[in-house]
């Protein structure tokens, strides 16, 4: 039964970054404060766990950052990775506030490194967490135990008691048993809905049934879903995604950050046909990598290889796996289980393309090719040294942007247009806002630091007063 007077201010649903930055701010705003996360302890943190950095505007260099990121040039950014889908009123806001959130989170325990180098180009913009998203995640996980946050493990929502727009409780399922919470506010922060599959066919079809899911397998979009059905309203789109190319050999879920290859700019990328299929040096990688789980979706079988020689092996950051070689075009094909004649002209058509230039992979250099379709823009360099090389990669879905619609405040908003009375969401579950589509290395960490902060301190304004 529900309990007759809430039980706490603030319910927090999720343990990730933007649930913890929510249940901190909250807790530090004097709410008494309960975080509710479904998977285990050992794998508490949803996505937070496989990151590594976070994108924030500043005004000039640090001990970490090599020099000022200014509002206008994160928001151009933004601007072009999402072809201009994304409502701005909420970008502008939320970068805004991401000039306080570097000293914020370092006051909650957090430390930083300096930029990791190769492909990354990220030394100016984004801040790098000290031993990664998992130590980030603990350094944030004793602020709030320290302050007094209650924290729950193994414990599924199950159901929302919503009437009108106002949240009274929850249904969680812990120990086989269901126990309703009750609560003057909740805070959503549960993620998407890309572990669950049969969602996913739902926009993509059985092709989703390709997809690697290099997130969290407790993200299945049970908590996004009641949203939904009761009456909150939905934000993007259910193919939009955060997609990057993964190494083909990796488990179908939880992967992580080891999994993904960044390789692409040094080579070329060819599907089951041998066949190329898009401008390999677009752009600076940090900008065009999320693209490639959708590029590879859109091929045969899903799935695509990346092919370089010998000069370019230790130019990248390795996968998990070790890479395909082979002494020639051919033998790679063979043990690609492609056809040789076909890799064997790709590849010539491609060297015979390439026009000399002077390669620089930190900058957009003039190493393209002339004549060939599609281009190679820029890092183009003839493929002809032996030992030769492969990845095999798949579409690997990191999170997914269909979510509530919120306001600045973060709260959530109902389907009529009005505010919920109180209910706020931040994290991936309401990334849709923002990323309407695309993606540029750290804006995850970004969305659900500031919404997590700001639902937290709205939630315990709302709950005290």
């Amino acid at each position: 039964m529900t309990n007759s007077q809430p039980s706490f201010d603030v319910l927090v649903v999720g343990g990730g970054n933007a649930a913890l930055c929510a249940a901190i701010s909250a807790r530090r705003a004097g709410a008494s404060v309960l975080v509710l996360e479904g998977a285990p302890k050992f794998y508490r943190g949803g996505n937070t766990r496989h990151t590594r950095n976070m994108r924030c505007a500043h005004d000039s260099a640090t001990e970490i950052l090599t020099g000022p990121y200014t509002e206008d040039e994160f928001w151009e950014d933004l601007l072009r990775v999402t072809a201009g889908n994304t409502n701005e009123v909420l970008a502008r806001h939320m970068i805004r506030e991401s000039k306080g959130m570097l000293n914020w989170i370092v006051e909650q325990g957090v430390r930083f490194q300096p930029s990791l180098g190769g492909t990354l180009s990220l030394g100016r913009t984004n801040s790098f967490f000290l031993g990664g998203g998992r130590s980030m995640l603990n350094a944030l996980y004793r602020t709030a135990e320290r302050l007094g946050v209650e924290v729950r493990y193994d414990a599924e929502v199950v159901d929302l008691d919503i009437r009108d727009g106002v949240f009274h409780s929850a249904g969680v399922l812990a120990e086989g048993t269901v126990e309703r919470i009750s609560a003057r506010t909740l805070v959503a922060a549960a993620g998407g809905f890309e572990a669950n599959i049969e969602w996913l066919k739902e926009g993509w079809g059985e092709i989703a049934s390709n997809f690697l899911i290099r997130g969290t397998p407790y993200n299945r979009g049970t908590v996004l879903r009641m949203l939904l059905d009761h009456g909150v309203e939905q934000i993007g789109d259910p193919t939009q995604c955060h997609a990057v190319a993964i190494d083909a050999r990796a488990p179908k879920f939880d992967g992580g950050i080891i999994t993904r290859l960044d390789c692409v700019v040094f080579g070329v990328v060819v599907n089951n046909r041998a066949e190329r299929f898009y401008d390999e040096g677009e752009d600076i990688w940090p900008k065009r990598y999320a693209i490639w789980g959708r590029l590879v979706a859109a091929q045969p079988d899903q799935i695509a290889y990346i092919v370089f020689d010998a000069p370019s092996l230790s130019m990248f950051m390795p996968s998990l796996y070790p890479p395909i070689e082979a002494a020639s075009i051919a033998e790679l094909a063979g043990k690609l289980d492609l056809d040789a004649a076909a890799l064997d002209a790709t590849i010539g058509a491609f060297n015979a393309a390439v026009r000399p230039g002077t390669f620089d992979h930190t900058i957009l250099d003039d190493c393209r090719t002339e004549g060939l379709v599609p281009p190679k823009s820029h890092w183009a360099r003839r493929i002809e040294t032996a030992p030769f090389y492969a990845y095999p990669v798949r579409p690997g879905i990191t999170f997914t942007y269909l979510g509530v619609r919120v306001d600045t405040q973060a709260r959530m908003i109902m389907a009529g247009g009005a505010p919920a009375a109180n209910m706020f969401a931040a994290g991936e579950i309401m990334a849709g806002n923002v990323l309407g589509q695309g993606y540029a290395a750290g804006i995850g960490m970004t969305i659900g630091s500031v919404f997590g902060k700001i639902a937290g301190q709205e939630a315990a304004s709302h709950a005290c007063n």
